[in-house]
């Protein structure tokens, strides 16, 4: 009787509460089976989970882009209030540090590589996936106009729109041409995994079409010509690559072409990987020079043929250099979807994305945009100086006191970054050496009074130290991070708000401004040395800062099986040699 009593009481609250999931209860009774069923309203999550409808419509989230700043910000988000639409004509994440390994079969490209599906399903976050392009953002009516990668969509449609509410644009940038004639049609770029492929492919092509008979020997050095333009980290560590695959692996293949072979580097700088320390720039040209490796400083790409590429000299003479293959890597620029965008928002003079210290683009409250297709507008000092005076100058005497202006430094370096940073520079131990404190003849510290023309002086270089962000996979992945913590806390901090005094307002921001934290740089030199540049201006180079490039770049994949196969690939090279086959 007590089971049935049980069942009694639990139809009594199926039939009070309507509003509960479908639920099948199964009960052994005596050797018998009884099934309870309810009807009700319940909804599946993308990840399979079976949720209760509670009328509450969770918050659209539309993610453009899966590159270093997408995935990261998908992989940090776990406020389940949200739902997220990841719109991207890239259906994976890409490693793309190692995409200069792929290019001369050090990796696989499988390996650097993990379908963006994996990633969103382990989330406990609704989220999807669309393959497409986004060709324009309608910021008035929250939509973005996408463009299907598979044809016609099920509407017979290949165009479609998607609302959202909040919209994150993190959809990178494209290789700059700077519009120079015959870049686009003659040269191989390295943004993507596809452009590694390709540039495998035509290094192993150019070796077989040397090996043809009946080929002068001025047409096989130009077939087994490489140039490479662009000395930053992707140029130089491609170069390095290209010189270790034929002089450790395709020499033994194609005996011939060993001294017919030739590497030359265009830099239009006077020096390579000028964003290192000197002491890295000068040992890696130096080594580049005992390899072999061509470098030519000052020399400015013109324009590139089907056979010769033209430079000119910063002394104005131009000289023609026929190649086999070009690798362009001079930078990154603008994609068409973006320009658009910052047309409409009144940015169309403007090279990337503004956005204020809180990665929102400047005039758009529902809009965020991080990694290489945004740059952060960081307000300046003397645009606040003013409003500074006044918050600092609690009791309103018209003068600022030390002890004011320590009470409100912690929030003027967090909303100002360029503070702390100027006193670093200047090798000052805090505020009371910015504002030039007197000491009275015994020794002891004299209370100062500031007024506001004398406050303006104080801080007047301090916004000196305004410095834009490298755009590197380091920024944009702690870009993610920092959004993605930002949504999740975004309710909590409406209310209890942990961000800096607004100086122009009344009240505090919602959160803290993103800061970047530089974690250290690499630059592989070929022949297993490395040049590491870590923070507090440590500098290795060597092969101990290759081992460390191993577990660097090994812990960072976005997966155990990126890690596994990354690692086998360096294992299988180093017994086996690198694979010289053209796929």
């Amino acid at each position: 009787m007590r089971n049935f009593s049980f069942f009694e009481r639990f139809s009594k609250a199926f039939q009070d509460h309507p509003s509960l999931s479908r639920i099948i209860v199964v009960s052994t009774i005596s050797g018998g089976g009884l099934i309870a069923y309810s009807e009700a309203n319940a909804t599946y999550g993308t990840n399979g989970v079976a949720t209760v409808e509670t009328g509450i419509r969770k918050k659209k989230v539309v993610l453009l882009g899966t590159g270093w700043a997408g995935t990261s910000f998908l992989k940090n988000l776990n406020n389940s209030s949200y739902e997220v639409q990841i719109i991207s004509p890239r259906n994976y994440f890409a490693f793309t540090p190692l995409l200069p390994s792929v290019t001369c079969g050090t990796v696989e490209a499988r390996s650097v590589v993990e379908p963006i599906r994996n990633i969103g399903r382990k989330k406990n976050v609704d989220t999807s996936y669309l393959e497409a392009e986004c060709f324009k953002i309608d910021p008035a009516s929250k939509k973005v106009h996408c463009r299907s990668k598979q044809g016609l969509t099920s509407n017979g449609k290949k165009e479609f729109s998607v609302d959202y509410d909040y919209l994150v644009i993190a959809t990178g940038a494209q290789s700059n041409t700077f519009n120079i004639p015959g870049v686009e049609e003659n040269c191989h770029f390295l943004k993507e995994v596809e452009d590694a492929q390709g540039i495998r492919k035509t290094v192993i092509d150019s070796f077989e079409k040397a090996s043809l008979p009946e080929l002068s020997d001025e047409e096989r050095k130009r077939i087994l010509h490489f140039v490479v333009v662009g000395g930053g980290p992707t140029g130089v560590e491609f170069a390095a690559e290209l010189h270790d695959f034929v002089n450790e692996d395709l020499v033994k293949l194609y005996p011939r072409a060993k001294d017919l072979v030739h590497i030359t580097l265009l830099e239009a700088a006077d020096h390579i990987l000028t964003m290192f320390d000197k002491r890295i720039t000068e040992f890696a040209e130096a080594k580049f020079t005992r390899d072999g490796i061509d470098v030519k400083l000052g020399s400015m790409v013109t324009k590139v043929n089907e056979k010769d590429i033209s430079a000119k000299t910063k002394g104005g003479e131009v000289s023609s250099i026929p190649y086999g293959m070009i690798v362009w890597s001079t930078g990154i620029g603008t994609r068409p979807v973006i320009k658009d965008f910052m047309k409409q928002i009144g940015q169309g003079n403007r090279r990337a994305l503004a956005t204020d210290e809180w990665l929102r683009v400047e005039g758009c409250d529902n809009i965020y945009a991080l990694g290489d297709c945004a740059t952060i507008n960081q307000r300046k000092v003397m645009e606040d100086v003013s409003a500074i005076f006044s918050k600092a100058d609690k009791d309103k005497s018209g003068t600022l006191t030390l002890k004011e202006f320590q009470e409100a430094m912690d929030d003027i370096c967090v909303r100002y970054p360029q503070v702390e940073l100027y006193l670093k520079s200047k090798r000052m131990s805090g505020i009371a050496d910015l504002l030039k404190e007197a000491e009275t003849d015994d020794g002891s510290k004299k209370n100062m009074e500031l007024k506001i023309e004398e406050f303006k002086s104080a801080l007047s270089q301090v916004d000196s130290q305004v410095k834009f962000l490298p755009a590197t996979a380091q920024v944009a992945a702690q870009q993610g991070t920092y959004l993605a913590k930002c949504f999740d806390r975004m309710e909590e901090c409406e209310k209890n708000p942990e961000g800096p005094i607004r100086m122009r307002g009344e009240g505090r921001h919602r959160f803290r401004p993103f800061r970047y934290r530089h974690l250290g740089s690499f630059a592989p030199l070929g022949g297993e040395q490395t040049a590491a540049e870590l923070p507090g201006d440590w500098v290795s180079i060597g092969h101990s800062s290759q081992w460390l490039w191993y577990s660097v770049y090994a812990s960072k994949q976005v997966s155990w099986r990126t890690r596994v196969l990354v690692v086998s690939d360096w294992m299988r090279r180093f017994i086996f040699g690198r694979d010289s086959s053209s796929i």
